[in-house]
């Protein structure tokens, strides 16, 4: 019997000892916190721009879905909203609206450009992304994610948005 007890005591006190060693442990810092003290000491911008358009005002513009697509909201957030194109359940293309106020050397990329689309200044980024500047302040960009979504795609649903009404944005 005093066996038993005496298992219980000795248990229960490495037990004790195991939680007051792990509790007072220091833990690493996490790899992130250095670079976030660095990013907020250093009175850095806020990268967003407190007059930037918010993402939720972009919605209305997207194209709506049809003939075999859907477009489906995938995230929104200050000056910046993002639509996924499916085509039979599969991402073909990804759906942007950016308000450039908050990066001002995003809008000066289309002040060389000689392509128009729609009217619109525009610019290929890359090979799979499409970009038109609509009232020189929101770039609309559609960037394939499927080999079958091509050039001629891309420059297709740019023009399926409403831009003029983005353009009257303000």
């Amino acid at each position: 019997m005093f066996f038993q007890n005496g298992r219980r005591i000795l248990a229960a006190l490495l037990l004790s000892v195991l939680l007051l060693v792990t509790s007072c442990a220091t833990q690493a810092p996490s790899p992130y916190a250095q670079a976030q003290k660095e990013s907020t000491q250093r009175n850095a911008p806020s990268a967003v721009a407190k007059d930037a358009t918010q993402g939720s005002q972009f919605n209305k513009f997207f194209p709506k879905g049809s003939g075999g697509f859907q477009t489906v909201a995938a995230q929104e957030k200050k000056g910046f909203a993002e639509y996924k194109l499916k085509q039979g359940g599969k991402d073909v293309a990804v759906l942007s609206i950016n308000d450039t106020i908050s990066n001002p050397t995003a809008a000066a990329k289309f002040n060389s450009s000689t392509q128009r689309i729609a009217g619109y200044p525009a610019v290929n980024q890359g090979s799979n992304g499409t970009a038109i500047l609509v009232g020189d302040r929101y770039q609309v960009k559609v960037q394939s994610r499927d080999a079958s979504f091509t050039q001629s795609d891309r420059e297709a649903w740019l023009q399926r948005f409403n831009l003029s009404g983005l353009a009257r944005l303000k």
